[in-house]
């Protein structure tokens, strides 16, 4: 009886320690996306200000940015420079 209490309490402490293990690891995660994408409409912008490309702040631009970073940025300036444009509902 004693034997099963304490393999149940060391079960519980070992998926107490998963969870918060686990929940550093997708903390890091989003910390690194959340610069990566801030970083990607930083990009867009200071190109779009300085060079005065005129690429509309639209909802796919601002996604593409966020999701692909300065990757995403340099892809919708090349696009830009191709003709290829993304405003479909810019914002004011």
């Amino acid at each position: 009886m004693v034997i099963m209490i304490e393999t149940g309490i060391v079960g519980l402490i070992v998926l107490a320690l998963a969870i918060v293990f686990g929940a550093l690891i997708i903390l890091r995660s989003i910390k690194k996306f959340l610069v990566n994408a801030l970083v990607g409409i930083v990009i867009l912008i200071v190109a779009n200000n300085i060079a005065g490309l005129g690429i509309g702040y639209s909802w796919p631009v601002i996604l593409i940015c966020a999701i692909g970073g300065a990757l995403g940025a340099i892809l919708v300036i090349a696009l830009h420079f191709i003709g290829i444009t993304l405003s479909f509902t810019p914002f004011s």
